[in-house]
């Protein structure tokens, strides 16, 4: 059955200055770990670790202009478009404009910090091998 989902979860968000997280669907806010759906509020300004997560992350920005940055260039993401980013590929956010940006986040499977590999963490992060 439906279930309407009232309000979101407010996620604490990497970066500064502070970005807003509204985690509607996912692990904080109903426990669902195969996919997340999240709207973001971020300012102008904002940054944050560049990071590796160990899943896909599809943002659609509602409004300002969000820039993913990758090791071969980057990407500026504009109102009413929207940006794939794969499992295993280092990616950097930013809102560097002057009006910052909202855009939805859905991540798959669900976001969690263990799985987004953050750089600041990857020196002191002790992570399993993967047995094939």
């Amino acid at each position: 059955m439906a279930k309407l989902i009232e309000e979101p979860a407010i996620v604490q968000a990497a970066g500064t200055p502070p970005k807003q997280i509204e985690e509607f669907v996912g692990r904080a806010r109903t426990g669902f770990e195969a996919a997340s759906a999240a709207r973001m509020i971020s300012p102008s300004g904002w940054t944050e670790p560049g990071q590796t997560p160990e899943l896909d992350e599809i943002t659609v920005v509602l409004a300002g202009e969000l820039t993913a940055e990758f090791k071969d260039g980057e990407i500026r993401v504009g109102a009413g478009q929207a940006l794939h980013v794969r499992a295993g590929e280092w990616v950097k956010y930013s809102t560097p404009g002057s009006i910052g940006a909202e855009y939805v986040a859905v991540c798959l499977p669900a976001f969690s910090q263990d799985l987004v590999c953050r750089d600041e963490m990857a020196e002191t992060a002790v992570r399993p091998i993967k047995r094939i």
